[in-house]
């Protein structure tokens, strides 16, 4: 199952609740979407490209004029969609759609961003407004390394670390934007409960098809009596950040 259909089958089922995952991270240098909400002007329009569940945005919505959330899954956008109902605002909105071609007029958003998810430089030049700042969030190729290691499998699995990174900066800047700061952080990440990290294996892409290759329970078991620690299963949690302004 590639990753846009893992997401949308899993999305539909269990409505991407993460509030019942208990974990900790040290070492986190930001919160993304503070990060974006500190730098807003109140009078800024925001363009949230794969927005997911909508959850994380509804949180800082308070600080822009208008938000709009895209997300390439329907399930995903029929998430966002009822966790905006229970909300009072009215300057949300949820559309489904494709962040490959963006579904707006030039210079519309004076903010993008985009957490874990995929985008087109090209479309973020030519939606945001001259003076305006994309920011973007990326898993990197070494986060949850000691997991992947113990299955022998994973999302970017024995690829280079640092190479999506670099992409996205060559990208960026053929794009037009040549005024960027790049961050990245590899902090440690602890699950408090075993039950947490199968939530996450089942939840994520981290490990492709967890469950339906042999032995995938009994690596589980090993991995958690070799990570056990006092604060629990511990792994890491490795992000890079790009914010270009245009």
């Amino acid at each position: 199952m590639n990753e846009e259909r893992f997401y949308e089958a899993v999305g539909k089922t269990n409505g991407w609740d993460f509030s019942r995952l208990r974990s900790r991270t040290e070492g986190e240098l930001w919160d993304f979407y503070q990060l974006v909400a500190e730098n807003a002007q109140s009078s800024a329009a925001l363009l949230d490209i794969g927005t997911g569940g909508g959850e994380k945005v509804l949180e800082i919505a308070a600080s822009f004029s208008a938000v709009t959330g895209i997300d390439r899954s329907k399930a995903m956008i029929e998430t966002a969609k009822a966790n905006l109902a229970k909300t009072d605002f009215s300057h949300v909105c949820f559309l489904e759609a494709s962040s490959e071609t963006l579904p707006f007029r030039e210079s519309s958003f004076d903010y993008l961003s985009s957490r874990h998810a995929p985008f087109n430089p090209k479309e973020v030049w030519r939606v945001l407004k001259k003076g305006g700042t994309f920011y973007t969030q990326q898993v990197s190729e070494a986060d949850k390394a000691n997991l992947k290691e113990a299955f022998g499998r994973g999302q970017s699995f024995g690829q280079r670390d640092g190479a999506l990174r670099d992409a996205y900066k060559r990208e960026l800047v053929a794009a037009g934007f040549s005024e960027m700061e790049i961050r990245e952080y590899d902090a440690a990440e602890y699950l408090e409960r075993p039950e947490d990290l199968l939530f996450l294996l089942l939840h994520t892409p981290i490990i492709p098809n967890f469950g339906e290759q042999e032995g995938d329970f009994d690596r589980l078991q090993e991995f958690i009596g070799q990570n056990q620690t006092g604060k629990g299963i511990r792994t890491n949690s490795k992000r890079f950040l790009i914010m270009a302004k245009k």
